[in-house]
């Protein structure tokens, strides 16, 4: 027990001399963030559910490719060392134990503090114990008609391989015995909980619901399978399996990708179990069983208590209910862009003959952005249409577009991005779609992921005109998420974006090596070092004595050669302020190296996932904007763009959209030097909540905008 504690107490003590913070560790502190949002007693249940469910799917999505590509490293015998530098099994056990107990809170909040709200807002979630005698014949009913003859109770002996049971679904372990055989051996039989029906049973009455969970219902009728033998337990529980491909992809671009794609899609249903959550008190013999079978500890079991719910992801059907419709929070209607204040009455491409135009998601609509593919759909002077797609919406106007497009005899040239996590299944149906139809579909450039967002038309206008329409963005072509997530979209004819996008698609789509371009700045190819020597230049201006400063709004920050160069300039003077939703491994405001770097994380009702990097120049900003993060996957195995805006008016919205960000104290945490966050604190100032001051930006404002 002694030397456990002084092995903690090292492990402890590498971390906090490290001047990294743990990419996972750090992850896990943004999950709390979203769990605080379901704390906010100004909020409705509904809506503190729906960041509670949030917080679940995240923690799937977490332990599915984070704690599964730890455990490529271990199953495959390579050697792994973290951020704090700690190798790959003490970082397993120090990870798992910091899930545990997110895992604990998130349950203990649900129990404590929101659980008691549901009776007053006209619904419970109803255990089948609690049900009437009328209620629990309604019940079985159901159980009978509907659920039973879709359930496959398959067994585990002697005679029968172990089943591959699905990831992320719920399960039952029916542990049972034949009482007609000599030796009475156990045997377990495993049930999946139907994915494709609903997650409760409804019960109405006198205007109040009640909620039965499914996995309920089968466990009290689980007799109906098992007939003529003796069942000692049922055991609800569900496992997380790694999803992460890293060590399997294939070197050999020349194989055929797609075939490789659909057979890791089936890998990730069958990969190896990284955690298991049960309910509390599970049968022993066979929790011994699976934890011999998955090759599993008492670390990557999660128990969960008897009064909270498996899976709060299931949630959604509460929230979602046309009764609670009412009680939700109505997001306000988007605003018009400052400089298209004729959005909805004139000719697009006509306005963008004139001007550029900046988006503000969602506090603008995506509208323009549809509505120019779809009038370059039917357009008869549009001659060619170019895309990058990473992730669309399920009824996708965009894709809609492009078939449209095709028909009509356009070229339709469309990259569709297979590899976008779990979008990877709608996205090659997407793109099979898009082919048949006549586009030319490329999925992916070889081992890279295509994260970049561009688009550009050509139309031809006159007898020898022709005009390049081209959206350049920080979020994807998916009008369901615009609405709230938080991004940045620039719509332009300028020929210095369009020979720029131009070459750009050539050189992915096709076997091209680029020239300079001059308002990109792109990866694999050369990103980091441009950003690094805009750092730099930075530092050089500070120690001359010239005006400098960095701030850079980013999703996540994990790149370790990017933290050393603004370590570098904080030493040299330079004021640093970031602006990072997620996790983050820079360690701020460390004595003798980042005493100048200060990290604050904004997370409240929309998704922040727009990307800025300003550098003041000396006084003359250099702002670019971009689908690109500072990691080490955006640099060196992603093709990414970051595009400079060159007009000065949208120079400024992008700059007041820091100020903003800066002065939230609604939304906004300050991540502390040992890598913990606390809310940021208003002294005295009024509130300033980003998320409704944006829908009130004027041009005064914007043009007054300063960050240093």
């Amino acid at each position: 027990m002694e030397d456990s504690v002084i092995t903690t107490e090292r492990i402890i003590q590498q971390m906090e001399e490290s001047n990294y913070i743990s990419r996972d560790l750090s992850w896990l502190k943004f999950n709390y963030r979203v769990l605080d949002q379901a704390k906010h007693e100004d909020r409705s249940i509904f809506d503190r559910l729906k960041f509670l469910s949030i917080t679940a799917s995240n923690l799937d999505e977490f332990c599915t490719i984070r704690l599964g590509s730890l455990y490529n490293y271990i199953d495959y015998g390579k050697e792994r060392f973290d951020y704090n530098g700690l190798r790959e099994e003490p970082f397993r056990k120090m990870l798992l134990s910091e899930t545990q107990q997110f895992y604990k809170d998130q349950n203990k909040y649900y129990i404590e503090s929101l659980k008691p709200l549901f009776f007053s807002n006209g619904f419970e979630i109803t255990p089948y114990s609690e049900l009437s005698i009328d209620s629990t014949n309604k019940v079985k009913d159901y159980f009978n008609k509907t659920i039973y003859p879709m359930l496959t109770p398959m067994v585990f002996d002697s005679y029968h391989s172990f089943p591959v049971l699905m990831n992320n679904r719920l399960l039952l372990g029916v542990v049972t015995k034949n009482p007609n055989e000599q030796q009475h051996f156990e045997k377990v039989s495993f049930i999946q909980v139907p994915q494709n029906l609903p997650r409760f049973y409804e019960l109405v009455t006198d205007n109040f619901i009640h909620f039965v969970p499914i996995e309920e219902i089968i466990k009290n009728n689980v007799h109906n399978l098992f007939r003529n033998v003796e069942i000692i337990s049922t055991n609800l529980f569900r496992i997380n399996r790694n999803g992460d491909f890293t060590l399997e992809e294939s070197e050999d671009i020349e194989s055929n990708f797609l075939e490789d794609l659909k057979r890791k899609l089936k890998t990730r249903r069958s990969g190896r179990v990284v955690r298991l959550e049960t309910e509390e008190n599970p049968d022993p013999w066979m929790m011994r069983l699976l934890k011999i079978q998955w090759d599993l500890d008492e670390h990557n079991i999660f128990f969960v208590p008897a009064e909270s719910l498996m899976d709060f992801s299931g949630l959604l059907q509460v929230i979602s209910h046309k009764e609670f419709k009412n009680k939700r929070l109505k997001l306000p209607d988007p605003v018009k862009p400052l400089n298209f204040s004729e959005q909805g009455t004139s000719d697009l491409f006509e306005v963008l003959k004139e001007r550029d135009i900046l988006l503000h998601h969602p506090y603008n609509s995506m509208e323009p952005v549809l509505e120019l593919l779809e009038k370059a759909a039917d357009d008869p002077y549009v001659l060619s249409v170019k895309i990058t797609i990473y992730r669309v919406a399920k009824e996708s106007r965009v894709t809609a577009a492009l078939l449209r497009a095709a028909e009509n005899g356009k070229h339709v040239s469309v990259l569709f991005e297979v590899k976008a996590r779990f979008d990877e299944e709608n996205n090659l149906r997407e793109g099979q779609r898009l082919q048949k139809a006549g586009c030319f579909v490329i999925y992916g450039v070889g081992s890279l992921k295509t994260h970049t967002k561009l688009l550009l038309i050509v139309r031809k206008e006159g007898e020898d005109k022709v005009y390049r329409y081209v959206h350049l963005s920080t979020g994807n072509y998916n009008e369901a998420t615009s609405r709230f997530y938080v991004d940045i979209g620039l719509l332009t004819t300028k020929e210095v974006y369009a020979n720029d996008v131009s070459e750009f698609f050539n050189v992915i789509t096709g076997h091209s090596q680029p020239t300079a371009y001059q308002n990109l700045i792109t990866s694999p190819r050369d990103m980091r070092i441009q950003l690094s020597n805009l750092i730099q230049r930075e530092a050089q201006n500070a120690r001359n004595g010239l005006s400098s400063g960095i701030v850079i709004k980013l999703n996540s920050f994990q790149d370790k050669e990017l933290i050393d160069e603004l370590y570098a300039a904080s030493q040299a003077g330079v004021t640093i302020k970031l602006i990072v939703r997620g996790m983050c491994c820079l360690r701020p405001g460390r004595s003798g190296v980042s005493e100048n770097i200060e990290v604050i994380s904004i997370v409240g009702e929309y998704l922040e996932h727009s990307r800025i990097y300003y550098f003041n120049n000396a006084g003359n900003p250099k702002v670019y904007t971009g689908s690109a993060d500072a990691m080490v996957r955006s640099f060196d195995r992603r093709i990414e763009s970051l595009f400079l805006l060159d007009d000065n008016f949208l120079k400024r919205q992008v700059i007041n959209n820091l100020r903003y960000n800066l002065k939230d104290n609604v939304n906004a945490y300050i991540m502390n030097e040992d890598g913990t966050y606390v809310i940021k604190k208003s002294n005295g100032e009024p509130p300033f909540n980003i998320h409704k001051e944006f829908y009130h930006v004027t041009r005064e404002i914007v043009m007054n905008a300063e960050l240093f």
